[in-house]
């Protein structure tokens, strides 16, 4: 399922990364790998601040659209 439509505090594993070779890489960079684990700290809208890496970051939605947990 999209991290879009996952639940605010509760812990996801990352199954899947979308879009383009960049666009991966640009979220590799970011610290969003397949398997690995985050958590969806807030939602304002379709932007999302999750926690990867023991690090907040702030997801637009036209990354969110790609990342699957």
């Amino acid at each position: 399922m999209p991290i879009s439509l996952a639940e605010t505090g509760k812990e996801y594993e990352i199954k899947r990364l979308a879009g383009t070779s960049e666009v991966r890489q640009h979220l590799a960079d970011l610290g969003f790998h397949t398997g690995g684990k985050v958590i969806v700290v807030a939602k304002n809208g379709e932007d999302l601040i999750v926690n990867v890496k023991g690090a907040r970051i702030a997801v637009g939605r036209d990354l969110v659209s790609k990342i699957y947990i």
